[in-house]
Parts: C-alpha cells; structure tokens; sequence
C-alpha cells in the first residue's frame, strides 16, 4: 500500500468486520492489536496534515493493548477507531498537495504552449514544470560564430550563413522515416541537409542561419537534422543568444524543432528551477559536496561560460551527479519504505527442526554444498521471526536451488501451513514436480501439480484439497495465482526464474496467503539461475534480501565452449553424430519456431525436418513453446529416458530441463541471443558428469561486433556473475532484465552501468533515515514526502515484492 486513502481502507475493512451486527463477531477476529497499530503508524507516516497523524497515532495507542482487553472494552475501542479513522480521513482530505506547486504547473501555463505544442511535449513526457525540469539534454554543442562552406568540416557541429538554393520534396525510406533534403550556398559554395520526420518552413532564396552536425556521406559533407534560424531581409547578423557559447540538445519528436524546444526550457528554468525547494535533507547534499538542486538544474540544462563541454556530454559534471543522486536516493528511500512496511506486518514463523525437514534431510540422495547450507540458514532466520520473508536466491544453473527451496517449504508444512512453488513454464513446473514428490510423499506429505496440462479431474481435486489444506505443497505456473485457487493456509510462497515474471505476479502470489480473518502474509522466496550484477540488484530488488549459492555440486566439469561460423557446419554435425555414437544426447537450440519472412534465420520446425534427413538412421525430435502440453510433455519424456537422440527446440528449454545423458549443446544463430541466455542455454548440458560441450554456430561475425564479443566472453568464462556483468554491460538493464513489467526504474540520469558507489551511497542514506525515524513523520521530513510522490511517478516505481 502506497497511499493514505489505500490505508485508510486497509484500517476500515477490520473495524468494519468487527462491529456488524452489534459487534456480533468481536470475540472471533484475532491479531487487531498488531494490525491495526501497524497499519495505523504507515498512515501517520504517510499523512501531510498534523490533524491526520494525530488521530492515526491516537488510533495505534488506542489498540496496541487490545488483545488484554474484555469484551466491552473491545467494544468501546473498535467505535473509538471507527470515528479516529473518520477523522483522520477528513484531516487528510483538506490537506494540501505535498509537492511544491510550481513544480505540478502544467506546461500549458507556459508562453506559446498551446493544445497542439502540448500533445507534442506528452509524446517526450513533458507534461509539467517537474516533467520538464527532468527532461535532460542528449548532448550539448558549442556554438562557434558562422564560417563559409568551403571552411566547414565534417564530424564538427558548424555554424552557416547561407541562402536556400533548392528543396527536394519529402520522400519515405525503406525504414518508414520521412526524408527532407534542402541545398545551402553562400558565395563560396553549396552544402546540403537532411531531416528524418521533420519538415523546416524552408523557401528558396530565404535567408538562413544553419547550425547543427555535419556529416560525411559517400565522401560528401551535409548537415545532419541542423536547426535552423530564420533571418529578416538584409539581416546579415540576428539577435543569437546561443552564439559563443554551450547549448543544451534535446531529444526531439516530429513537428517540434530544436529551438523552440529549447526556448520553452529556458522559459521553465528561468521561472521555476530558482524555486525549486531542496527535497533531499542539507546534511545529505553537504556531506556529498553536491550543488543545491536549483543551481543544478540550471547548469545542466544551460551551461555557464567556460563550462566543461566534455564533461557535460559524458554526463560528468557535479550538476549530473547531483541530479543523478537524486534519482536515486528516492528511489532507494521508496526501497527502504517498502522494506520497512514488510518488515512490520505479520506472518507465521516457521522455526525448523520439524519432522518432516528433517526426514527430508535424511532422504536426499546427496550431501548439500556448504553454500546451500549457507542459503538454507539465512532463510530459516527469516522464517522464523514472525514477520514476511522477502528474499532473492541466486544461484548459476545447476547449484540446487530447488532443493533449498524445498528444505525450506518443509518448513512452513511443519508448521502446519503450506508452501506453492510457482515457474513460468509447464516443462519446468513439472519438472519441479518430479523431483520434489517422491522426496515429500516418503516423508509423509503431499505434494500436487497444477498447470494448463493437467486434465479437468485431476484439477478439481487439486483445488479441493488445496482447499482444505490437506496438499501441502502445490506446484504449478501461473496457474497457482488464478482466482479458482483458495489455499487454506498460504505461509511460504516462491517463484522461480523470477525475471519470467512480473511485479503484478509476484504479488498476486503473496497475496493468496492472505485470509479475511487474518492480516498474515506469507513468507516470499524469489529464485534466479541468472546472476544479477550488484549495482542492478540493489536499485531493481532493493526491498529483497539476497543469498548467493556461489558452489557447484561436486563432479560438476565446465563445459568446453566453442564458436563456429557457417563454414564450420559440418564440423559440428560430425561432432552431433559423434556423441550420438556414444550413447549421448544433443541439443540443437534456435531462435525461431517457424521460418519468419521478415528476418533470414534458420528455425527449428524446418531444421528438425532437416536434421532428420541428415542423421536419418538417429531419432531426432521437435519441441517448442506452441505445441500443446500433452505433445510437449510426450516429446521431454521420450528424451528423457534415452529414445530421442537429437532435441531440435526454441528456447523453452533454457530453464529447467534436466538430462544428465545430455552432452552436447548446439545454438544455431548463437548472436541472437543475450549473454545470460546463452549462459542458460549451455547450463542444460554437463549435469551428468563427464566431458560436456557447447557450440556456437553463427554466421561470419565482424570482429569488433558486440555479437563477436559476446561469444568470446562465452568461450573464456563459465563464471555466471562475469557472464552477467559483461551482459548489462553491452546490453544494458532493460534488455538485461527483459521487459518493464519487472521493476527496472526509468532513471532518466543515473546510471545502474558505472554509478555503483552513488548508488550505495544513496542506500546508505535513505536507510539511515529511515532506521532513525521510520515513520519519517517530523517536520523536518515533510520535504522528502513531496520528492517521493515525484520521483516515484516518474520512476514508475512498483512495489517489488
């Protein structure tokens, strides 16, 4: 909960239950005196009026001894919470909006800023003052005083006086962008310029200042997308507030140009960066050496004389860094609430030591890692405290993270609750399934799957003895989170290969341990097999604790990896029969189901088709995501017990598949793929013991390509964190994690790349505050309220557990 209305709610729905019907129910609704004073504290800290966090701080007193009380009194303290929660209500209704109003001026209360500017501006974002005032420079240009054609030179930004000599009509590309070409001259020569989806108001023989990039194309100069001023008859020199000096660029979107851009930003930072209040505590910015955030906002957008051009375009300047910490201490602030609001609700504790973790322990079939046992210790200090466990386990693939998760289920089973285990593909739940029932059925419980495969019958008794909490453990996909699904008694909830999922799942999950009569959560466990860079870790799952399994089981061998380019290909197929020959299997991987008219990539329904020829005296099988379960799960068991000896598949078998006669990895088209999915990819093979192999087949691959580089780091390292380092590096966060629904904040200035200490130094002082003074309810801290409803707005912040 974000809000104060939600809240409020929150408070309402209890005391509501509580005194129906003449309180008829007061004797049976347990835990008030924990929920209500929890609730009722993130409220006061929440609340911008005196009057709301006086009668929320009333209301937490009044039932913080609630569970001693007698019937009457409990009675008379439900009525008193009914008008301290109407109160506070008011209170907070009438007061006023916390963040500073010049910055939620809407841009339309700008000069020149009409409903047809402002649908443009909405398209970069730019809806008001604030939006405005963080709506950064790409770059920056120095503006030189004017030199004739013949004197200008490519890769400069130049300044030109000159003439319209033609103009060619707009033309569409291949690509869909709309080209626009017009020709310069001035009397010592001629040069022309191109815009893509912009048409200047341009005639012949009008009168110009062209100032913008020049370029070289098959040998010949041209201004790239300049900005063009427009000059009265016979002025030979206009009124050019920018000339000799640093000018700010910014990106652009069709039927709004550089300078009127520009203009406007200037407008909003002469009129509202001066009254910008400072949002983050003085001690803070002091300590740092930062600027104010006035005098910052103003050198970033429009530079002083003798500004640093070079390090205004690598973002390097003390303004950048003030902006950036910004970012991300309230960022890691919004992290530190969340973390703080799941440490205070309650949850079942689950000590350990029960019988069936320990029967479970007696029956696994090998001895756990010490870093397993490491992980298995950090969350059974989190299940044991009678507040939600919220945290990630890391673990490269093939490190038993399955297995800890387990161990730690049989906890919450002990306890006489239940655990859900949720993945995002029906090979890997079921997979899940087959490992953990033999193991939980012999030591007496019961395990049940739930997916899109299992038959109607199967389903309904599934969801009956969910129901009735006789099925301890359910295992299952997205299936588990669906409305039909009712646990008795939800305590320990995980979700592996957690970047398949997104915030709203994961939350849907936990929210299936709540109950009417209970404001419990469940304890929540979060997995990947993908390495997560600290700096990402600590701004995507900041409200997460982590473990780290950093050791392989023993007997676990590298495995040898390769690249091979297309002429090499009959060297991998001799290497396919070759392990066939000896008894082992192959994967073939491919990016693409079906053949695609639009990208010229080889795809797996084809190349099974022709791999059969090939190898026509070997088995050679077909899987991929768009089959039907019942053929899918067919395709995996034959495979399994040894009958398919070639897997042609996509990439549904990146996570989960487990077969150790599995030697052999080939990826066709491996330049398609990210780092850590390659990564993935290879861990399918070398689970058996034994010599294991990966081949990466593309086509001839430039050698400074990132494609190149990728497959080099896969040959050089099996290390998942370097693999995963090296993956945000050349890909960068958003592709790293996969799509927004994850989580990932949209910084508009930090960096989650090459910021890592100013990203730890805005943790450390966003949970420094908070441990000093959680509710965070002093005058001192209204301020930072305000920077929360901005910067969270523009993050598009979620709440991440």
């Amino acid at each position: 909960m974000e809000t104060l209305s939600e809240i409020l709610d929150a408070l309402r729905r209890p005391l509501d239950m509580a005194a129906r019907d003449g309180h008829a129910r007061i004797g049976r609704i347990r835990g008030l005196e924990r929920t209500i004073p929890a609730l009722a504290e993130q409220g006061a800290a929440r609340a911008r009026s005196a009057q709301a966090r006086a009668a929320l701080g009333e209301l937490a007193s009044t039932f913080a001894g609630y569970a001693v009380l007698d019937p009457d009194a409990r009675r008379a303290a439900v009525d008193q919470g009914l008008v301290l929660l109407e109160r506070a209500r008011q209170a907070g209704e009438s007061a006023p909006a916390a963040a500073p109003d010049a910055l939620r001026v809407p841009i339309t209360r700008f000069r020149g800023v009409g409903e047809e500017i402002a649908g443009k501006l909405a398209r970069l974002g730019i809806r008001t003052a604030w939006d405005a005032l963080w709506t950064l420079p790409r770059t920056y240009e120095e503006r030189l005083p004017p030199r004739p054609v013949r004197a200008i030179r490519q890769n400069t930004i130049a300044t030109l006086d000159a003439r319209v000599l033609s103009l060619t009509p707009p033309r569409r590309a291949r690509s869909g962008l709309r080209i626009f070409e017009a020709i310069f001259e001035d009397e010592t020569g001629t040069i022309p310029a191109v815009w893509y989806n912009f048409v200047p108001r341009l005639s012949p023989g009008q009168r110009v200042r062209v100032v913008g990039p020049v370029e070289a194309v098959r040998g010949r100069r041209r201004f790239r997308v300049p900005e063009i001023i427009y000059l009265r008859a016979g002025e030979q020199a206009p009124d050019d507030p920018d000339l000799g000096r640093i000018v700010p660029v910014y990106p652009l979107t069709e039927g709004l140009g550089e300078r009127r851009l520009r203009s406007l930003l200037r407008q909003v930072v002469d009129e509202v960066a001066p009254r910008a209040p400072e949002l983050i505590p003085g001690a803070i910015i002091r300590e740092l050496g930062l600027p104010p955030l006035a005098e910052a906002l103003r050198t970033v957008h429009f530079p002083p004389p003798g500004a640093d051009l070079h390090a205004l375009e690598k973002g390097a300047t003390p303004a950048h860094r003030r902006l950036a910490f910004e970012e991300l201490f309230f960022l890691e602030l919004h992290l530190a609430l969340v973390r703080r609001d799941i440490a205070r609700a309650p949850a079942s504790a689950c000590p350990g030591g029960g019988r069936l973790e320990r029967r479970l322990f007696d029956r696994l079939p090998f001895a756990l890692t010490g870093a397993q046992r490491r992980a298995l210790r950090e969350i059974g200090t989190d299940l044991a405290r009678p507040h939600p466990m919220n945290r990630l386990l890391q673990g490269d693939v093939g490190s038993g993270k399955t297995v800890v998760a387990l161990l730690a289920a049989a906890r919450a089973i002990d306890a006489g609750a239940q655990a859900a285990i949720m993945a995002p593909t029906e090979i890997l739940a079921e997979q899940h399934f087959r490992t953990i029932e033999p193991l939980l059925s012999a030591a007496g419980a019961r395990a049940a799957l739930l997916t899109a495969g299992v038959s109607k019958a199967e389903r309904a008794r599934t969801l009956r003895g969910v129901a009735e909490g006789a099925i301890g453990l359910l295992v299952g996909t997205h299936a588990v989170i669906v409305d039909a699904v009712r646990f008795a008694r939800l305590a320990f909830a995980v979700v592996d290969e957690q970047h398949r999922f997104g915030v709203a799942q994961r939350m849907a999950l936990r929210e299936k341990g709540t109950r009417p009569d209970s404001a419990e959560e469940p304890h929540l466990l979060v997995m990947t097999a993908t390495p997560i860079p600290r700096s990402l870790a600590l701004t995507v799952f900041g409200d997460l604790d982590l473990s780290v399994i950093d050791e392989m089981p023993p007997g676990r061998e590298p495995v040898e990896t390769r690249h091979f380019t297309e002429k090499d290909r009959r060297k991998v197929y001799a290497q396919i029969r070759e392990t066939a020959g000896a008894g082992r299997q192959v994967f073939v991987v491919y990016p693409l189901v079906s053949e695609s008219e639009k990208v010229d990539l080889r795809d797996a329904t084809r190349m099974a088709e022709a791999l059969r020829m090939e190898f026509s005296d070997l088995e050679v099988g077909l899987v991929h995501g768009q089959m039907k379960p019942a053929e899918k799960n067919a395709v995996m068991a034959r495979f399994k017990r040894g009958a398919i000896h070639v897997l042609v598949a996509t990439t549904v078998v990146e996570v989960g598949i487990d077969v150790p006669n599995a030697t052999l990895m080939v990826v066709e088209h491996a330049e398609r793929f990210g780092l850590s999915q390659l990564h993935q990819l290879r861990g399918r093979v070398g689970r058996g013991g034994g010599r294991s192999r990966c081949h990466l087949l593309t086509p001839p691959l430039a050698p400074g390509s990132e494609a190149a580089r990728r497959m080099r780091v896969m040959e050089a390292t099996q290390d998942g964190f370097r693999i995963a380092e090296e993956d945000l590096a050349i890909r960068g966060p958003g592709d790293f994690l996969g799509t927004r629904q994850h989580g990932l904040p949209n910084l508009r200035v930090a960096s989650l790349l090459g910021q890592a200490p100013l990203i730890s130094r805005a943790r450390e002082a966003a949970q420094a505050l908070v441990a000093s003074e959680p509710s965070l309810s002093k005058p001192e801290h209204v301020p930072l309220w305000a920077g929360l409803d901005l910067h969270r707005e523009a993050l598009g912040l979620l709440r991440a557990g």
